[in-house]
């Protein structure tokens, strides 16, 4: 019989672990400005175009409608329409909601969508019930306590119809949602019911005189007001101030707002156009006598239950309001303030997502935490305190993720070159003498400390546990860095200690598959130095079987 020892296995392939490419400080800026602010790239379109060509998409960026008025479907047309003419008629006053920030979460979001529906709700009660002195407060508890402290201004009248178009109302969204195909009942129904609602108040308004209506609104457009900016003056820096705010919890609203109905829709919202566009309407109201110009919840509710399609609705929406203003006001004298009312509450009632909220608690406890802050918050406290409930909520779960990183113990998958984690592969196998650790998140200064701590203990628990069951001494500890997308100086630091005191243990310690960025950090560090060609390995599987073939290699 002819020995293994006579004819020695080949040495396993090991890949080198390359730097990437040389790049300059100047460049790696640009490239991370780039990231950080235009993660879309909306440039690339421009790239090898004629100069023709360059101005046309650059038209379509800036405006939109040059982009998607060609290939506009006119079987849309008739959803906008009516959509367009039912946000025309609810154009009046109505109460703001609060501000959001632009990175909450989509739990965060739920919980906002939730409170802010029935804040909205509970405020139309005012019309709804006939009710002339009424808190301008947004809470649960004073709203409710203006309802009924005020019982003597009910409007029996006015409850009887309220409630009677709420019904008509809902009952018509429910047949649409049941059947499709009679989308166009619940579209028109705002609509139909603002002026039927007027015709009969008109018919009967000697009869039920308790009933308000939105009485006398002037004609004509706001004058100019291009000729009360100053440019100068002891207010010039207060409202340098306050235009800064007020712009900023603008923008953030509008998103917010947007992000909102765009997760119901299905699309995605730019944060650049959207800033452009509300600035440039914000700089042209600044001019035309407007206040302050953002995304409105309860008419964004509106014009999507209306049936809205594309934004050819608000085109027909803003052409309405301007003919309205400059001639048909005077029809809208018996409008009552009820319809109004239970348009919006229709509206928003569709925005609780009761399945959202079920789900959150199945998957994601914290998740589910933050939905409840922000829900309540907005509900007892205020939009802006509830919100930043939530949001401290969600950052204290960020940090809890970052400043506590998963680390996994790995082994081997039987007969294949995969290695994963042991406890959730329960087949997986771990390599004799050697401890496998994945880190899962970027390290930096706020979780180094920790990881160093973590992969000690590993260390600790795993020789302990070899000692205990006679399975031989640990020599190689290999850190799979496979996700860990970042480090800096502080990561650096604990790689580097790491290293020094697993070498007087006398264990090795190996890096797998370190990412482009954190391979160029070690590099300048000097820590790549250290290491040396054998301790720094593509994948797991080629340290593991280098670091073994090197062992059987030993005399």
């Amino acid at each position: 019989m002819i020995s293994r020892d006579a004819f020695p296995l080949p040495p396993p392939e090991v890949h080198e672990v390359r730097l990437p490419p040389a790049r300059t400080a100047v460049q790696k800026f640009r490239h991370r400005m780039s990231e950080i602010f235009f993660p879309d790239d909306p440039l690339h379109r421009f790239k090898d175009q004629t100069w023709f060509r360059k101005l046309v998409l650059g038209l379509q960026f800036f405006l939109p409608i040059f982009e998607w008025a060609p290939s506009y479907s006119l079987r849309l047309l008739k959803s906008d329409v009516v959509s367009g003419l039912t946000i025309a008629s609810l154009a009046i006053p109505q109460v703001r909601l609060g501000f959001i920030i632009d990175f909450l979460s989509k739990a965060t979001l739920v919980g906002f969508m939730a409170g802010a529906a029935i804040i909205v709700s509970l405020q139309q009660l005012k019309g709804l019930l006939g009710i002339v002195h009424f808190t301008s407060k947004m809470q649960l508890i004073p709203v409710l306590s203006s309802v009924f402290h005020h019982m003597n201004e009910w409007s029996w009248q006015t409850i009887v119809m309220g409630v009677g178009f709420l019904v008509l109302l809902l009952v018509t969204r429910q047949i649409s949602m049941r059947k499709p195909k009679l989308f166009w009942i619940s579209a028109a129904a705002p609509l139909a019911s603002v002026v039927l609602s007027t015709i009969l108040v008109v018919c009967l308004k000697s009869k039920v005189p308790d009933i308000k209506t939105i009485g006398h609104l002037p004609k004509g457009l706001n004058p100019p007001s291009s000729n009360m900016l100053y440019f100068h003056g002891p207010h010039l820096a207060l409202s340098i101030k306050t235009g800064i705010i007020t712009g900023i919890l603008s923008l953030t609203e509008g998103i917010a707002v947007g992000r909102t109905f765009a997760s119901l829709k299905n699309y995605q919202v730019d944060g650049n156009k959207e800033m452009m566009a509300i600035g440039l309407m914000n700089i042209a109201g600044s001019c035309s006598s407007c206040y302050v110009t953002t995304g409105s919840f309860s008419r964004s509710a509106v014009n999507y239950n209306a049936g809205a399609q594309t934004v050819v609705s608000n085109i027909i929406m803003a052409s309405s309001v301007l003919i309205t203003l400059l001639f048909l006001m005077p029809l809208f004298y018996y409008t009552p303030n009820l319809i109004l009312a239970a348009i919006i509450i229709t509206a928003v009632i569709g925005l609780i997502d009761y399945e959202a909220v079920y789900k959150l608690w199945k998957v994601d406890k914290l998740d589910f935490l933050a939905c409840l802050c922000s829900f309540f918050g907005v509900l007892f406290i205020s939009v802006p305190l509830g919100l930043a409930i939530a949001v401290g909520v969600s950052v204290f779960k960020i940090l809890l993720h970052v400043t506590r990183p998963n680390t996994v113990v790995m082994g081997n998958i039987p007969g294949t070159k995969i290695y994963q984690n042991v406890i959730r592969y329960r087949e997986a196998v771990r390599i004799p003498n050697v401890l496998i650790i994945a880190v899962e998140a970027p390290i930096y200064f706020a979780n180094s400390t920790y990881l160093q701590e973590r992969i000690l203990r590993w260390i600790r628990e795993e020789e302990e546990w070899l000692a205990s069951n006679n399975r031989g001494s640990l020599k190689c500890v290999i850190l799979d860095m496979t996700a860990v997308t970042g480090i800096d100086t502080s990561g650096l630091d604990t790689i580097s200690e790491l290293r020094k005191k697993l070498d007087r243990q006398s264990l090795k310690l190996v890096l797998a598959n370190p990412v482009a960025s954190v391979t160029e950090k070690l590099h300048q560090s000097k820590i790549l130095e250290s290491f040396g060609l054998e301790g720094v390995y593509l994948t797991v599987g080629e340290a593991v079987d280098d670091i073994s073939s090197s062992w059987k290699a030993q005399p």
